[in-house]
């Protein structure tokens, strides 16, 4: 049987992927890879063969040579952008170095093609709408970290003749989506907080812009990344061609909603809009925004009430306190600062 490599199963895109390709290309065989440091098992498909594992150990090697994939979707990552100033070292672990060891493997077992979701982040400061020629310029260490895990990812490709494709997706949300955690997915903080009976949080103004991308619609694109021939050794946005302000998406979700309250805090350091160009996703990828922000939000949403009330994920201990922003600060830097 045909194998396909998913690392991050247990994730929002990694199980999402997982439940299209058993639906509809059950000729290939599921290999899930995922730590559940981010995800949890109960999204993983039944139809998975699946893989408590760290990307940066030495199993990865033993699930490669096993199976010796002939699609790898490298989804793995911990994607708290805001936060990874002050956990430095852990985000590079998390995201370069685990990369590396995917790439090493894809080149060692002739891994047809390696897709890796990559993000917006690599652009920076750019002059929205960001588009694919231009040159990155990230502003913390999430986006640096991704994008030298894309230009090693290149390099592996023009040394080594790994074919590749490299997505950017923005913003995306649906079912599946780890909404217990604290540092990131801000559709899913705001249901988690609501749920929790406290004001949904902005940071700033809220006149941030974003393109929200519901799941569902990029699933079959990123088949479509892995499969076809024009999608081959390409750097691609997937996502939404529609952007919001964050106040905008809070409105939208209250809606959906019926209820909620919102609070303001300080501002972090992030960039102010942060939106791309889709043409490239269309003419590569036949991508196609099918599902609006209010109508995905009322399907997470009702998806988000059924979820068990989990504990919300917190740092017990940053790498680094100093500069940190008031909302994230434990509770003995509050009281000494």
């Amino acid at each position: 049987m045909r194998n396909i490599v998913i690392t991050g199963v247990a994730g929002l895109i990694g199980s999402r992927m997982a439940d299209w390709i058993a639906v509809n290309h059950s000729e290939y065989n599921i290999i899930g890879i995922d730590d559940l440091s981010g995800g949890y098992i109960e999204n993983v498909n039944p139809n998975v063969e699946f893989h408590q594992v760290d990307c940066k150990s030495a199993e990865l090697k033993e699930i490669f040579a096993k199976y010796k994939p002939e699609i790898v979707y490298h989804f793995a990552a911990y994607a708290a952008e805001g936060l990874s100033p002050f956990i430095r070292n852990f985000n590079y672990q998390n995201n370069l170095l685990s990369t590396s060891n995917i790439i090493n493997e894809c080149i060692r077992h002739g891994v047809r093609r390696l897709v890796f979701t990559s993000s917006m982040a690599v652009y920076g400061n750019g002059t929205p709408p960001f588009d694919e020629q231009d040159t990155p310029a990230p502003i913390d260490p999430y986006g640096i970290a991704k994008y030298a895990c894309e230009m090693d990812i290149q390099v592996a490709g023009e040394q080594h003749s790994l074919d590749w494709c490299i997505i950017r997706p923005h913003n995306v949300y649906g079912i599946k989506q780890n909404i217990w955690d604290t540092y990131r997915n801000v559709l899913g903080i705001w249901m988690t907080q609501y749920l929790n009976d406290e004001p949904m949080s902005i940071f700033g103004d809220g006149e941030q812009k974003r393109a929200f991308s519901f799941v569902d619609d990029c699933l079959e694109p990123l088949w479509k990344a892995a499969t076809d021939e024009r999608a081959s050794k390409k750097i691609i946005n997937l996502g939404s061609s529609v952007y919001h302000s964050i106040n905008e998406a809070n409105e939208i979700l209250k809606r959906v909603i019926g209820n909620g309250e919102t609070i303001y805090k300080e501002a972090r350091h992030e960039v102010k809009n942060a939106h791309p160009t889709w043409q490239r996703s269309v003419e590569l990828l036949d991508y196609k925004d099918n599902t609006s922000l209010e109508e995905g939000l009322t399907i997470m949403w009702n998806w988000a009430k059924e979820q068990p009330l989990r504990e919300r994920f917190r740092w017990s201990e940053y790498e680094l306190e100093n500069g940190i922003y008031d909302f994230w600060k434990k509770p003995e830097i509050v009281a000494n600062a």
